[in-house]
Protein backbone atom coordinates (compact mmCIF):
# COMPACT_ATOMS: atom_id res chain seq x y z
CA UNK A 1 0.00 0.00 0.00
CA UNK A 2 1.45 3.85 -0.92
CA UNK A 3 1.61 6.61 1.16
CA UNK A 4 -0.47 9.50 -0.06
CA UNK A 5 1.81 13.10 0.49
CA UNK A 6 0.02 16.26 -0.32
CA UNK A 7 2.00 19.12 -1.35
CA UNK A 8 1.24 22.43 0.95
CA UNK A 9 0.15 23.93 -2.59
CA UNK A 10 -2.23 21.12 -3.11
CA UNK A 11 -3.58 20.70 0.49
CA UNK A 12 -4.15 24.57 0.45
CA UNK A 13 -6.39 24.43 -2.83
CA UNK A 14 -8.19 21.69 -1.52
CA UNK A 15 -9.25 23.98 1.72
CA UNK A 16 -9.80 27.19 -0.40
CA UNK A 17 -11.93 24.93 -2.94
CA UNK A 18 -13.96 23.13 -0.11
CA UNK A 19 -14.47 26.48 1.92
CA UNK A 20 -15.62 28.14 -1.46
CA UNK A 21 -18.15 25.36 -2.12
CA UNK A 22 -19.14 25.67 1.66
CA UNK A 23 -19.74 29.37 1.47
CA UNK A 24 -21.48 29.10 -2.03
CA UNK A 25 -23.35 25.72 -1.64
CA UNK A 26 -23.43 24.76 1.52
CA UNK A 27 -22.16 22.19 3.78
CA UNK A 28 -23.54 19.35 1.45
CA UNK A 29 -21.78 19.99 -1.19
CA UNK A 30 -18.38 20.72 1.28
CA UNK A 31 -19.25 17.34 2.43
CA UNK A 32 -18.68 16.29 -0.87
CA UNK A 33 -15.27 17.47 -1.44
CA UNK A 34 -14.39 15.39 1.69
CA UNK A 35 -15.91 12.41 0.87
CA UNK A 36 -14.41 12.39 -2.73
CA UNK A 37 -10.72 13.12 -1.02
CA UNK A 38 -11.22 10.57 1.18
CA UNK A 39 -12.27 8.13 -1.88
CA UNK A 40 -10.09 9.41 -3.98
CA UNK A 41 -6.72 8.53 -1.56
CA UNK A 42 -7.90 5.61 -0.77
CA UNK A 43 -7.94 4.12 -3.98
CA UNK A 44 -4.21 5.53 -4.98
CA UNK A 45 -3.02 4.07 -1.77
CA UNK A 46 -3.99 0.85 -2.89
CA UNK A 47 -3.84 1.47 -7.00
CA UNK A 48 -1.77 4.35 -7.27
CA UNK A 49 -1.55 3.43 -11.35
CA UNK A 50 -5.33 3.23 -11.68
CA UNK A 51 -6.04 6.69 -12.55
CA UNK A 52 -4.80 7.74 -16.00
CA UNK A 53 -2.04 9.62 -17.22
CA UNK A 54 -2.57 13.50 -17.64
CA UNK A 55 -2.53 14.38 -21.46
CA UNK A 56 -1.57 17.73 -20.65
CA UNK A 57 1.43 17.05 -18.96
CA UNK A 58 3.15 13.82 -21.39
CA UNK A 59 6.46 15.77 -22.01
CA UNK A 60 7.39 15.67 -18.66
CA UNK A 61 9.69 13.11 -16.72
CA UNK A 62 7.45 12.11 -14.38
CA UNK A 63 4.22 10.43 -15.02
CA UNK A 64 1.48 12.17 -14.21
CA UNK A 65 -1.59 10.97 -13.63
CA UNK A 66 -4.90 13.00 -12.65
CA UNK A 67 -8.09 12.05 -11.39
CA UNK A 68 -11.27 14.26 -12.02
CA UNK A 69 -13.37 14.67 -8.96
CA UNK A 70 -16.84 16.45 -8.99
CA UNK A 71 -17.25 17.44 -12.39
CA UNK A 72 -14.96 20.04 -13.21
CA UNK A 73 -11.54 19.57 -10.84
CA UNK A 74 -8.88 17.46 -11.50
CA UNK A 75 -6.50 16.13 -8.49
CA UNK A 76 -2.67 15.83 -10.22
CA UNK A 77 -0.38 13.28 -9.10
CA UNK A 78 2.58 11.54 -9.85
CA UNK A 79 3.68 7.92 -8.07
CA UNK A 80 7.22 7.14 -6.61
CA UNK A 81 7.69 3.18 -7.26
CA UNK A 82 11.10 3.38 -5.51
CA UNK A 83 9.88 4.97 -2.45
CA UNK A 84 5.50 3.89 -2.76
CA UNK A 85 4.44 7.52 -1.99
CA UNK A 86 1.61 9.17 -3.89
CA UNK A 87 2.42 12.84 -4.60
CA UNK A 88 -0.48 15.16 -4.75
CA UNK A 89 0.30 18.08 -6.57
CA UNK A 90 -2.17 20.02 -7.65
CA UNK A 91 -6.03 20.47 -7.87
CA UNK A 92 -6.72 22.10 -11.37
CA UNK A 93 -10.44 23.61 -12.14
CA UNK A 94 -10.75 22.80 -16.09
CA UNK A 95 -12.61 26.18 -16.61
CA UNK A 96 -9.36 27.25 -16.54
CA UNK A 97 -6.71 27.47 -19.39
CA UNK A 98 -4.78 24.40 -19.91
CA UNK A 99 -1.67 26.17 -20.67
CA UNK A 100 -2.03 27.38 -16.66
CA UNK A 101 -1.97 23.79 -15.75
CA UNK A 102 1.60 23.17 -17.55
CA UNK A 103 3.27 26.00 -16.23
CA UNK A 104 1.83 25.23 -12.83
CA UNK A 105 3.35 21.99 -12.38
CA UNK A 106 7.06 22.35 -13.14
Amino acid sequence: MAEVKWTVKADRLFDKYVLNAFLEYGQKTSKKWMTERIAFANRVATHPESYTLEPLLADRKRKYRSCQILGRFKIVYYYAKSSEIVHIVDIWDMLMNPENLQQRIK
